[in-house]
């Protein structure tokens, strides 16, 4: 049963920003690679980290996505 999407887990986890959250970040973006939506996930964890102000954590996501 599928719960939420890949990208919906990425921005949770990214959101979250715990070091166990960025290993699980790492593991989907192995598993899924290609497929994700890359373009959403920045789009939405965008907006969610600034507002958190913790722009480093979205610099890491950038890193880990590739982009």
């Amino acid at each position: 049963m599928r719960i939420c999407s890949a990208e919906d887990l990425v921005i949770l986890k990214a959101f979250a920003g715990r070091h166990i959250d960025w290993a699980g970040i790492e593991r989907v973006v192995a598993r899924i690679g290609l497929a994700l939506d890359v373009d959403l996930i920045l789009n939405e964890a965008t907006e969610l980290l600034e507002a958190k102000e913790a722009l480093s954590d979205l610099e890491s996501l950038r890193a880990v996505l590739g982009r």
